[in-house]
């Protein structure tokens, strides 16, 4: 297992990490990035797991129940 973080610059920068990263590979990102228009709604159907940073203890919920789904099925 592995972690990934980008910090990108531009909106264009997402065509980018969608070449490097693997497959089978769970994406996280803020929760601000689900209402940025199309990208957002892009994000939401490729199944990012969004979460709110302003809320810590939920975004430590939401990561945690990830953990334990990648774990069960066997993904980064």
């Amino acid at each position: 297992p592995f972690v990934i973080v980008c910090n990108h610059q531009a909106s264009l920068d997402l065509m980018g990490m969608v070449e490097v990263i693997p497959e089978r590979c769970v994406p996280i990102a803020k929760r601000e990035l689900l209402y940025l228009g199309t990208v957002g709604w892009a994000c939401w159907l490729s199944g990012i797991i969004f979460i709110d940073r302003r809320r810590r203890d939920a975004a430590i919920e939401v990561i945690s129940r990830t953990a334990r789904a990648m774990r069960r099925e066997n993904v980064r």
